[in-house]
């Protein structure tokens, strides 16, 4: 058990502009820890610098851009230094089609964001977190990380991958840190909608599922490291 569970943390959360990464954000602040966030979205960003703008950071980046992604963190880090908590939530789905109709530039966009910008994420940001001994990664899969559907090829390679990113980063880490992947469980955000249609909305909201799920992620320590999780229900 880890000592340091009720202390208020630096929570650094990518895709902040909507859905799970939203919720997440405002769950946290709520709780009273300290976010820092970022998205695509410029209207957005200006939305939640204008709700929260004391010790909270919101910040225009294309997490598929290492440039940009360097950039913010080291920004953060002077301001901030190495979060507690590195929450690898932005990622994006291809519109439903068969695998082979799906065009080169969407399959790569789903690449580049999906995988190559966890990677960003994390080659900023965990120098400074081994440096201070601690901290947990949380990169977001999908039930389509641990098994297949039709019509969604490049994003259940992509959360495939996340898996097996974080099983290989689990064993470098030294004692103190953690990385984990975390199966969501189906929420009702846009990306369902654009997969589900009108079914998505039979499913919780975001603000919903984050009711649950922040708690349950403020409780991860170095004792969980390379586990596969599920947010609870």
């Amino acid at each position: 058990m880890n000592d340091d569970r009720n202390k208020k943390k630096v929570v650094v959360i990518t895709g902040v502009t909507r859905g799970l990464g939203r919720a997440m954000a405002e769950k946290f602040i709520a709780l009273g820890h300290t976010v820092l966030g970022c998205g695509r979205n410029r209207e957005q960003i200006d939305q939640l610098r204008h709700k929260w703008p004391k010790r909270h950071d919101f910040d225009e980046v294309d997490v598929a851009s290492d440039g940009q992604v360097h950039a913010w963190m080291d920004r953060l880090h002077k301001k901030c230094g190495a979060p507690e908590l590195l929450i690898n939530n932005a990622g994006i789905i291809n519109r439903n089609a068969p695998l082979w109709k799906v065009s080169r530039e969407e399959f790569s966009e789903v690449i580049d964001v999906n995988i190559k910008g966890v990677m960003n994420v994390i080659r900023a940001f965990l120098p400074n977190m081994l440096k201070k001994h601690r901290g947990v990664i949380v990169n977001f899969s999908s039930g389509w990380g641990r098994s297949a559907d039709k019509d969604v090829g490049p994003y259940v390679a992509t959360k495939w991958a996340i898996e097996g990113l974080t099983q290989a980063l689990a064993l470098e880490l030294p004692p103190g840190l953690a990385v984990v992947a975390l199966n969501p469980g189906i929420v009702n955000t846009d990306m369902l909608q654009s997969c589900f249609g009108e079914s998505a909305a039979h499913y919780p909201s975001a603000a919903r599922w984050a009711e649950t799920a922040v708690p349950f992620i403020l409780k991860l320590d170095a004792n969980d490291n390379g586990h596969a999780l599920t947010a609870p229900e």
